[in-house]
């Protein structure tokens, strides 16, 4: 079945930097984008970063331009979100889905930036 599994999330100070990995499975992954979302306390689910199913299309929300950056590896089947210049706003659940063809959620990733 369709499997989705984030990693790399943590504690960081502002301004540092953190890479986030999801390795999916259950399906033909090089066919589909791949998109990296967030939720924080409280608020919606949002869409932060997307890409391509051949990774040479990426497009990012307002808030995280500049500073993230989302890539893939198709024979690893995972997609990628490195996160730098982290603020305090940042501070969120990250999970992985395909933004066009949404499957169930994995159990994300904490990130959280405080001092």
């Amino acid at each position: 079945q369709v499997q989705l599994v984030e990693s790399g999330g943590g504690l960081v100070q502002p301004g540092g930097s953190l890479r986030l990995s999801c390795a999916a499975s259950g399906f033909t992954f090089s066919s589909v984008s791949m998109g990296w979302y967030r939720q924080a306390p409280g608020l919606e689910r949002e869409l932060v970063a997307r890409i391509t199913s051949t990774g040479s299309g990426t497009n990012y929300a307002d808030s995280v331009k500049g500073r993230f950056t989302i890539s893939r590896d198709n024979a690893k089947k995972t997609v990628y979100l490195q996160m730098s210049s982290l603020k305090p706003e940042d501070t969120a659940v990250y999970y992985c889905n395909r933004p066009y063809l949404p499957t169930s959620w994995g159990q994300g990733t904490q990130v959280t930036v405080s001092s």
